[in-house]
């Protein structure tokens, strides 16, 4: 029994409508005069919430105390759907929640159908990650979902006069009862600039210096197995300007200019894929990608490193699962982080990123892969255009290792790449030789 949920919140009916009701007055100020369908949905979510939250504390506490392997989910898109019907059902709380709700003079249907669609998913991809946080979390799998908080979905559909108009989807209008704020989990994420060459720790180190700067700021929703064993976390970036406004120009009567950095940085997390038919809109989608991306590998390097281990043991600690193209830049930025930061070699660094690192692949089709004009990556990702090379590079030289080229194809593909031709011993150019 001393492992019991040692908490007020039972599971009976009664203490659910008592939960209730104590939501709707002291977290919504909410009474008989004054009470909105918004304001008992939200009641409801946090009196489910409420008996989530210590089996999610417990769940991280014992996953940390154990030392074990978590997956990382990374995906652009999580098409979760309504959590409230889905938690009230892994709860194993249907019935009391109906009794409680019908005992008031309400029902779970319509409160339930308050809840918006999380704007954070469109298609098959989504939903396949949904569904893998909630399998793993069923099958007592530690995992973290890591995304993008985005404040608008792709759109919200609407028939006018026989045709389709599409409507800005603000599905965070009223606030999402189940996220947690976590003001203390921030990170820094920069773009442009510049690369130098900084000797330190008796080698040559490449330092990224760039020339603008984003917070990334997290947001946590749980994720509850079927019978609620364990609880897993869906965490979720939202992109912030760490300065929100010029002082100064905004004294100077500027007032575009004075909050033109905190748009610019909020842009990031604001609407699910936007229209890239437009340069300005690839930008902003290839910067979409690494900022999720860097914030959510510093989380992962930041949860490693307090334990004092050894790099060789971070593949032990970590599995990372990319959910299609959209996350690939993670394999260069974890070579930087390693390489730039914790000051790994080469081949030690591409180890551990080669052993910590899943795909999954959606379709071969070549308009569905991610593709970036290399002016535009060299300028918002100086550093890791410099380490696609390289891998890129080995890579070519390993398979010319497995898969030798004929003499003249050799000699060819010398040429083209600007090398002079090497003299044979009989003084002719490998040109020249028949192959």
């Amino acid at each position: 029994m001393k492992d019991e949920l040692k908490t007020r919140f039972g599971h009976t009916s009664e203490s659910i409508a008592q939960d209730f009701a104590e939501h709707l007055k002291y977290s919504e100020d909410a009474d008989v005069y004054h009470t909105t369908q918004e304001g008992r949905y939200t009641a409801l979510a946090m009196t489910i919430r409420d008996r989530i939250i210590h089996q999610w504390d417990k769940s991280r506490k014992t996953q940390r105390a154990n030392g074990v392997k978590r997956v990382y989910y990374l995906s652009l898109e999580f098409l979760m759907g309504r959590a409230t019907t889905n938690n009230i059902i892994n709860l194993g709380i249907e019935k009391e929640v109906r009794e409680a709700l019908s005992g008031l003079g309400y029902t779970l249907e319509e409160l339930a159908d308050v809840e918006p669609d999380a704007g954070l998913g469109n298609g098959g991809l989504g939903r396949l990650a949904a569904c893998f946080l909630d399998s793993m979390a069923t099958l007592e799998i530690p995992a973290y979902g890591y995304g993008i908080r985005y404040n608008y979905g792709i759109f919200r559909q609407q028939i006018k006069n026989g045709w389709q108009a599409e409507q800005p989807d603000n599905w965070l209008r009223d606030g999402n009862p189940w996220e947690i704020h976590r003001p203390d989990v921030v990170y820094p994420v920069q773009f442009g600039g510049e690369v130098q060459v900084i000797k330190e720790h008796d080698r040559d180190n490449f330092k990224w210096i760039g020339s603008e700067l984003v917070t990334g700021v997290a947001y946590d929703t749980p994720i509850i197995g079927y019978g609620c064993k364990t609880v897993n976390t869906l965490r979720l970036w939202s992109a912030k300007s760490p300065e929100e406004f010029n002082f100064h120009e905004f004294n100077d009567g500027d007032y575009t200019e004075a909050v033109r950095s905190k748009i610019s940085a909020e842009n990031l997390s604001q609407v699910l894929y936007p229209n890239d038919t437009l340069y300005m809109g690839k930008e902003l989608r290839l910067k979409q990608q690494y900022f999720f991306v860097a914030c959510s590998l510093a989380d992962i390097v930041r949860r490693f490193k307090r334990q004092n281990l050894d790099w060789s043991q971070f593949p032990k600690f970590a599995a990372i699962q990319l959910n299609d193209t959209h996350p690939s830049l993670a394999i260069p930025e974890m070579m930087r982080i390693l390489l730039d930061q914790e000051y790994l070699d080469w081949d030690e660094a591409w180890s551990i990123t080669h052993q910590m690192m899943g795909y999954t692949n959606h379709t071969l089709m070549p308009e569905a892969l991610e593709k970036w004009n290399l002016p535009m990556l060299q300028k918002i990702l100086p550093r890791h255009t410099q380490i696609i090379f390289e891998i890129n590079h080995r890579f070519l030289q390993s398979a010319v290792s497995y898969f030798p080229a004929p003499p003249r194809y050799a000699c060819e593909s010398q040429h083209h790449r600007g090398i002079e031709s090497q003299t044979g011993q009989d003084g002719k150019s490998c040109n020249n030789r028949k192959s």
